[in-house]
């Protein structure tokens, strides 16, 4: 019986030190690796081209000329409108937030229930009672209460960044859904930064670039992996005894 609870118990940390080690599998002993920039979505938007949903007439002489209305001329609009292209995205979150609150509350109750007169039977009950005890002051009940909290709350966030992103298709109301994705490794530590939403075409600027808040549905996400993202996290036992401990 002895034996087979110290197997559980070994089993029970084999795979904890298991599950532990599997986030760091990667960079163990070495450099985060990259991702596989050929499995994305952005790589499958540029080499997979869709139907155009108008066919422009053209001539040989558009080609050569200055004023065609085409992209690919001197003065046509080079913003990204189709899947495929890609677009600037400037990320400048400069924010602060400052929250107060105090609260202070008190109660206070008080019951008391008698029988002095009901027909002749207080009196025999009083009979019937301990010595001292008497059914005109059977029931005295007080309570109260006081509690009063204090709280506050200080956040200042800034964030300046610029990442190219892709558009993965045109919606058919023409709104652009766009993802992007920046990594960045120095010695072993990887940095990564991943931006996606839905874009308005007239958003866009001259310069093919696009603010992070006209962006619809946005979600940005910088992090990392590595060494130095694995010594700042808790340990996955602590995160464990962190959310079953009551105190």
């Amino acid at each position: 019986m002895k034996n087979r609870r110290f197997f559980q118990i070994l089993l029970i940390g084999a795979c904890g030190l298991g599950l532990s080690a599997c986030g760091r599998s990667d960079h163990l002993g070495k450099a985060p690796s990259f991702s596989n920039p050929l499995a994305t979505q952005e790589h499958s938007a540029m080499v997979s081209a869709t139907l155009p949903r108008t066919i422009e007439e053209s001539i040989p002489l558009d080609q050569a000329s200055l004023w065609s209305g085409q992209r690919g001329s001197l003065l046509g609009d080079r913003r990204a409108v189709q899947r495929g292209d890609i677009l600037t995205v400037v990320i400048e979150i400069d924010e602060s937030a400052e929250i107060s609150n105090e609260t202070d509350r008190s109660r206070s109750g008080s019951e008391t229930l008698g029988i002095p007169q009901l027909g002749g039977l207080p009196q025999r009950l009083d009979e019937q009672l301990p010595e001292g005890a008497s059914s005109s002051e059977l029931v005295s009940i007080n309570s109260s209460s006081n509690s009063s909290g204090d709280g506050s709350v200080k956040r200042n966030e800034k964030l300046t960044l610029r990442v190219a992103a892709t558009v993965l298709d045109v919606l058919p109301n023409g709104v652009l859904s766009i993802s992007g994705s920046q990594e960045l490794r120095v010695n072993f530590e990887l940095r990564e930064l991943l931006v996606s939403g839905y874009v308005r075409p007239e958003d866009i600027s001259r310069q093919n670039e696009i603010t992070y808040d006209k962006i619809a549905s946005a979600r940005v996400s910088y992090g990392g992996r590595g060494q130095i993202s694995d010594v700042q996290q808790p340990r996955l036992g602590q995160q464990v005894l962190d959310a079953v401990l009551p105190f």
